[in-house]
């Protein structure tokens, strides 16, 4: 039996589900794999890269690691992905579309977090900027050197639009000639939300480890008041000063459960019938709920101001980006100081983009070796 057959994808999958063996393809033409199909490929690709790998010491929340269990960019996107696999299953489409998605979509992340991503975007203002999500595309496109005979990861064509989500609704947006947009593929959507349910749920959970968070700050929040409640039903007998790190789990199942609920009410509705019908719709389709969303609002401006602005977290945020831009006008005027791929790509990118490139590329730890190296 050829194992590249069609037959070899889940035949429960619905119509709207995504379909390798209807792949737009690769921008470099490979023959196909003998046992793998081609999302499953993509997804290993992910894995193997070496910016992927750099995700294991980059910050999500807290910058100066105090302890071991925190948090990093690797492992928010480990816990993602899980939670995509989920929704993908659930809604009966391409799981290994949903995870490859899912496992790239934040090797594109500076050092230091969002803090370390605003410092690069306003030193490279007059050099066409820096976005993460941007930074992603040119990893998996250009900067990888995995393969001999073309640049990047050479990704399926429904990955790579996937990445694109800040692009997706921008009118006439296309890749290779196809349209990706207004609205993403199922897939893609998936792999959206399932980013912010987890970054919603387990954010708190580090805040709660580091003592910046407690249930009674909590409390107030009606989404962390129906989670509570579903763990008071499960564990009646826990004190709530020990109850807060039990609720996580519930405030996860919460916005899971709401996920689907809403995803199959608006698959009802709007009837797909195929891929282009998903990203063709009227509004998403995989989203939650307006109930959810209202009480959403407040939790995330809540996780900001509480959180990730609190006074501890920022102020080793900005310690940290203060070094990073000491270490970019470094290269600037020093560019024989970085590494023999970073010096290479000068010629055919630019001094600042070159430099940008390298610095976005490193992990915490690299660059505050590196700050201690060459800025004294």
């Amino acid at each position: 039996m050829d194992m590249t057959s069609p037959r070899t994808e889940r035949e429960q999958e619905a119509p709207y589900a995504t379909r390798a063996a209807t792949s737009h393809g690769r921008r470099y033409p490979e023959p196909p794999h003998p046992y793998r199909l081609e999302f499953q490929r993509d997804r290993d690709r992910v894995l193997h890269c070496r910016a992927f790998r750099r995700l294991e010491y980059k910050t999500q929340v807290f910058v100066d690691v105090t302890a071991d269990h925190y948090r990093t960019r690797l492992t928010h996107t480990m816990e993602m992905t899980a939670i995509a696999r989920t929704l993908a299953r659930a809604l009966r489409v391409n799981e290994d579309l949903a995870e490859a998605i899912a496992l790239a979509h934040d090797i594109g992340h500076s050092p230091f977090g969002h803090c370390g991503e605003r410092e690069l975007d306003a030193l490279m203002r007059a050099d066409g900027g820096f976005d993460h999500n941007l930074q992603t595309l040119r990893w998996v496109e250009l900067l990888e050197q995995r393969y001999p005979a073309f640049p990047g990861l050479n990704l399926t064509w429904e990955v790579r639009a996937g990445l694109r989500k800040h692009i997706a609704a921008d009118p006439g947006a296309v890749l290779d000639g196809h349209p990706i947009g207004p609205f993403q593929s199922m897939e893609a959507q998936i792999a959206d939300v399932a980013d912010d349910i987890a970054y919603q749920a387990h954010d708190v959970e580090d805040g709660l480890e580091a003592g910046l968070l407690n249930h009674e700050i909590l409390q107030p929040l009606e989404l962390w008041q129906r989670a509570d409640e579903r763990c008071r039903r499960a564990y009646p007998d826990i004190a709530a000063a020990e109850r807060a790190a039990f609720t996580i789990r519930f405030l996860l199942d919460l916005q899971v459960e709401d996920v689907l609920q809403e995803t199959r009410r608006m698959l009802e509705q709007h009837a797909p019938q195929q891929p282009a019908d998903v990203m063709n719709a009227p509004e998403r389709i995989v989203t939650f709920s307006p109930g959810i969303k209202e009480l959403l609002a407040p939790y995330r401006s809540f996780l900001f101001e509480q959180l990730y602005w609190h006074p501890a977290v920022d102020d080793a945020n900005q310690r940290a980006v203060r070094l990073m831009r000491r270490l970019f006008q470094h290269y600037v005027e020093h560019p024989e100081t970085m590494g023999r791929r970073a010096r290479a790509q000068v010629e055919r990118d630019g001094l600042m983009r070159s430099v940008c490139d390298y610095v976005a590329g490193m992990t915490d730890v690299y660059a505050l070796a590196e700050v201690r190296r060459h800025c004294p």
